[in-house]
């Protein structure tokens, strides 16, 4: 599924029938509001043709209520981006208890169904966590921001002046905006701080390099193995960095 992006200053990105113009330090769109062309689903066979990942009302929509026995379920945008600002729109539901994210500079290993990379939380039941940066990569499976040694985190972690909104506050539309610069990782939500990561050493380290992951890779959002997760997402931009 990689694709090679023309090493010139000015590249077309086409997603089906829709066309994205590109410059450097110019905006584009990974969703097209109307379909999922340019994404792909990536999982086990098993769960590869159960249609979690779906359009709703201009939204990019994850819905697997009433179904826990599910694998690991990603939606995969087919580009790869090495340094990039990335905003996105999420909207986190009361009664859907899963756990969902952003991966970035990921990639997906078809034969062992594993997505190596960070991962850029989103978890509205403990929401104070959303932003925060776990490492799915395979030999790593622990936060790296804040740095803690496994996947347990507490609440003495969430970051100062954090804010969430629920669907049934307002729109419900939380402001997700990701920054990856170098081995640097910065997230925001709603205009607040959440995460920093100098990741020199961390995401360049051995294990990332095996994998081609850390520095370079695919976006994608999740759906937590056994999860009943409902989750939405739109508006999402894109600007490349040199």
């Amino acid at each position: 599924m990689d694709r090679i992006l023309l090493s010139i200053p000015f590249f077309i990105l086409s997603f089906g029938a829709t066309m994205y113009s590109a410059a450097e330090n110019e905006w584009i769109a990974l969703f097209d509001g109307e379909t999922l062309d340019g994404w792909e689903v990536a999982a086990k066979p098993a769960d590869r043709d159960t249609v979690y990942w779906k359009v709703v009302d201009g939204t990019i929509t994850c819905d697997s209520r009433g179904h826990k026995e599910h694998g690991y379920v990603w939606l995969i945008n087919q580009k790869k981006f090495k340094n990039f600002e990335l905003k996105i729109k999420v909207r986190g539901f009361r009664n859907s208890p899963g756990n969902s994210g952003v991966q970035v500079r990921s990639r997906y290993d078809y034969r062992e169904f594993w997505l190596d990379g960070p991962q850029v939380d989103i978890h509205p039941p403990a929401a104070w966590r959303t932003g925060l940066i776990y490492d799915e990569t395979r030999e790593i499976k622990r936060w790296i921001f804040p740095s803690l040694k496994n996947w347990e985190i507490d609440d003495s972690h969430a970051p100062r002046g954090w804010k969430w909104k629920f669907a049934d506050e307002g729109d419900g539309w939380n402001d997700l905006l990701i920054i990856c610069n170098g081995t640097n990782i910065s997230t925001f939500l709603n205009g607040v701080s959440a995460a920093e990561l100098k990741g020199d050493g961390t995401l360049n380290d051995a294990n990332h390099r095996r994998h081609n992951v850390g520095m370079e890779g695919h976006i994608a959002l999740q759906l937590h193995s056994g999860d009943e997760l409902f989750v939405q997402f739109k508006d999402i931009l894109i600007k490349t960095l040199k």
